[in-house]
C-alpha cells in the first residue's frame, strides 16, 4: 500500500501526518485483519494441545448422521 501523507510540523519537526481519507480506510481495514490474523495465531497457540473430536463424531452429535 502506498500512502500519500501531508505533514504538519511545529518548530521544524514533524508532529502529524494527514492522509487522503481513502487511504485512511484502507489502512484501517489492514490494521483490523492483521489484528484477526493475531487473535487466530494466538488461538490456535492456546489450543494446540486441546483434545478434539472427529467430522463424524462432530455430526453424531448434532444428530446429522440420520
Amino acid at each position: 500500500m502506498t500512502l500519500h501523507p501531508e505533514y504538519i510540523t511545529r518548530a521544524g519537526k514533524k508532529e502529524y501526518a494527514v492522509l487522503p481519507y481513502e487511504e485512511f480506510l484502507a489502512l484501517q481495514e489492514e490494521i483490523e485483519q492483521a489484528e484477526d490474523i493475531l487473535a487466530i495465531r494466538e488461538t490456535r497457540t492456546e489450543n494446540a494441545h486441546a483434545p478434539g473430536i472427529s467430522l463424524d463424531e462432530m455430526k453424531q452429535r448434532l444428530g446429522l448422521n440420520a
